[in-house]
């Protein structure tokens, strides 16, 4: 299975295995948190040395994303790069690629926490955007929001106690939703952290990502986080 349908808002949307959001009826593809060059920024400010290769895999899922869907519309939400200077370190294989995705499209960067969005790259550069019944930003706002879509926190779950399977994960309610991290480099929050826990009604739920790509009820998964 690709992926799970939901609404938001009155849209019909599909939370994709891959981890990005597919809205069909305006051709919209969401991402969040590439984290771009993480590896290269780590050894730049001298922490770990990671293989430097999750920028290529990260544009490699996000082109493949793109290839079968062909949005009109590509929405990056924010922490697109893992600092600034990573747009700027981008060798001349990764720009060609990002360039060829971003080419025939619109493509919006909405800021994050970790980058104000790569200027030299092209596309838009937006703090937020309201788009028809849904708004996008980075980060969830406090109170209520309803149609938000965000990303930021990397929900994560784990599917049994004392280990199991970890995933990625969509947070969702009537209200809002809450992307997972897209990028191969990204840790996550377990999903009953109190910095998620405070923004969900009592029936939201969470979409894996992965196969298989299933819905589940969140207060039944809130319990299995801890080792």
């Amino acid at each position: 299975m690709t992926g799970q349908h939901t609404e938001l808002n009155g849209a019909a949307l599909e939370a994709r295995a891959s981890g990005a959001l597919w809205w069909p009826e305006e051709r919209l593809l969401c991402v969040s948190d590439l984290h771009l060059g993480k590896s290269e920024r780590l050894a730049r400010r001298g922490g770990a040395l990671l293989p430097p290769y999750e920028t290529a895999e990260t544009l490699a899922r996000l082109g493949d994303e793109i290839s079968r869907l062909d949005p009109a519309l590509v929405i990056c939400l924010g922490d697109s790069f893992d600092d600034s200077d990573c747009a700027l370190a981008l060798t001349a294989r990764e720009a060609d690629r990002l360039t060829a995705l971003m080419a025939g499209r619109e493509w919006i960067w909405i800021e994050g926490n970790h980058d104000p969005g790569p200027i030299a790259l092209g596309g838009t550069h937006l703090a937020e955007l309201s788009f028809g019944p849904l708004t996008f930003r980075h980060e969830a706002a406090a109170g209520a929001a309803p149609g938000e879509i965000s990303g930021h926190y990397h929900p994560k779950i784990r599917l049994a106690a004392g280990g199991g399977l970890v995933r990625a994960c969509f947070l969702v309610d009537a209200a809002r939703m809450i992307l997972p991290a897209f990028g191969a480099y990204t840790g996550g929050l377990w999903c009953d952290h109190p910095a998620l826990a405070g923004l969900f009604a009592p029936d939201a739920r969470a979409i894996l990502t992965g196969a298989p790509c299933l819905t589940l009820p969140l207060a039944a998964l809130r319990n299995r986080t801890k080792t």
